[in-house]
């Protein structure tokens, strides 16, 4: 009798911890575990950076086994100084700031445009039928094929680069909004025609934020898009009314065969484009896959 009796005490003593567990995590609290500094230092900068010192590394063992001559494979040191003489001649900063204010309006523009068209082609199934296969074999179709065309439309004028911009990204932000938005649980809209959520109503409160992770992974690429196709724009539509961009400063270093200043413009190209994912585009991601309990980073 004793025993049973010790063994219902202990019984219910679990059975409190257990409620008291439930009861700290429903509200909040028991802390989500944080990544320390020392974690996010070591998982998320240290191999960028070793994978950043590994390709110097081969880059300057390429350049002293002298595979390619020297004005043809310049060394990183001949490429740092190149970007110290632009630097130093106050042009860098106004070079990236062109290109990245052109990239930025062009993907705005894009996003405003994409967005409803997505919605139309993804809820409208007769539009879906008719417009669908176009948006993707438009997003298939390489962005720099556009530029001759538009060239021909607007001349040698901003207007070119921004509708070369827009002809790359509207499909691939529409095409993630749809791909979002099939992803989407039925019972979810049921859920909320339910609640009165109906028409725009329940595409604002509902179908949207439930597409999110889809809608985010496409203006991320709509972006690439956007950032790639204005490179392709600016190194062929090149014309001094236009201002100096950075596929406009490489065009101008490969007439003037300046490889160094070649290899520091792809490098700019490359920075600018690494660091809009890491400053816009990462931080969006966590947060939206840590308000639907994916991550805890």
């Amino acid at each position: 009798m004793v025993s049973t009796d010790i063994r219902r005490r202990r019984e219910a003593g679990d059975l409190a911890g257990l409620e008291a567990g439930l009861d700290a995590l429903e509200t909040g609290l028991v802390p989500a575990r944080r990544s320390t500094l020392r974690r996010t230092l070591r998982t998320r900068l240290l191999p960028p950076l070793i994978a950043v010192a590994l390709l110097l590394a081969v880059w300057q063992l390429a350049c002293e086994a002298e595979l390619k001559p020297r004005y043809l494979l310049p060394a990183p040191i001949d490429v740092w100084r190149a970007l110290q003489d632009q630097w130093y001649e106050g042009t860098i900063l106004g070079v990236v700031g062109e290109s990245v204010w052109r990239g930025a309006l062009g993907f705005a523009v894009a996003a405003v445009i994409a967005t409803p068209l997505g919605l139309l082609v993804g809820r409208v199934a007769p539009v879906r039928t008719a417009i669908g296969p176009i948006l993707s074999g438009l997003q298939s179709l390489p962005s720099v094929a556009w530029v001759p065309a538009a060239i021909v439309w607007f001349g040698l004028t901003d207007a070119t680069i921004y509708a070369v911009v827009l002809l790359g990204a509207v499909p691939s932000i529409a095409n993630g909004l749809i791909s979002g938005m099939d992803q989407v649980p039925p019972i979810y809209l049921r859920a909320g025609r339910t609640m009165g959520a109906t028409g725009l109503a329940g595409v604002r409160h509902v179908l949207l934020p439930a597409a999110v992770p889809g809608y985010l992974a496409g203006l991320k690429q709509g972006w690439a898009f956007s950032w790639r196709s204005l490179m392709a724009a600016e190194l062929i539509a090149s014309s001094p009314d236009l201002g100096m961009g950075l596929g406009h400063l490489l065009e101008n270093a490969r007439v003037n065969q300046d490889m160094p200043l070649v290899l520091a413009s792809i490098l700019l190209i490359l920075l600018v484009g690494v660091g809009i994912e890491l400053l816009v585009f990462a931080p969006l991601t966590r947060r939206v896959l840590r308000g639907r309990g994916l991550s805890d980073g």
